[in-house]
């Protein structure tokens, strides 16, 4: 188990956050909510299975694409049979 980085790959302003800290998450889950140019809203996707570890943003930040939104202790399956 590790820590990961959930980032945005948009800029706009977070409208939600859908995790608390120490949550549970799911691979393809939705984490966040971002609020772009045009009134467009962004969902922000897991793209692992694990615990949030710690949130980086609060509703009404502005974030750009790369920044941290959330870092999460990544659950590794090895599907290994003993």
């Amino acid at each position: 188990m590790y820590d990961e980085m959930v980032t945005s790959p948009y800029e706009g302003v977070v409208q939600d956050i859908l995790v608390n800290k120490n949550g549970r998450i799911y691979e393809w889950e939705p984490l966040f909510l971002i609020k772009g140019e045009k009134d467009q809203l962004y969902s922000v996707k897991a793209q692992i299975t694990g615990e949030v570890q710690s949130l980086e943003v609060q509703r009404g930040d502005s974030v750009i694409p790369g920044m941290v939104l959330a870092y999460v202790r990544e659950e590794i399956s090895l599907g290994m049979k003993e």
